[in-house]
């Protein structure tokens, strides 16, 4: 069953989910190089206080984004 699309940047830590699409064309390059994939499925581990950014687990590393940022990338969520 398809989960509704879900912006990074609205989950909570611990959540789990499958890369979807990007908003935004820029930051879609640059998240591609850096290996964020559609259909990768990534894991929230950290989500720092006063709007700061996220950080995500992402294969074999930590990624961290800018919450607007991360806004741009649409997931959806892994059932637990």
């Amino acid at each position: 069953m398809n989960q509704p699309l879900t912006k990074l940047s609205e989950l909570k830590k611990g959540t789990r989910c499958k890369v979807h699409s990007f908003t935004n064309e820029f930051l879609k390059i640059k998240l591609l190089e850096m290996g964020c994939l559609p259909g990768e499925t990534i894991e929230v581990i950290r989500l720092a206080p006063f709007g700061g950014p996220i950080a995500i687990d992402l294969s074999d590393y930590t990624l961290r984004l800018r919450k607007d940022e991360a806004a741009t990338v649409l997931v959806e969520l892994l059932e637990v």
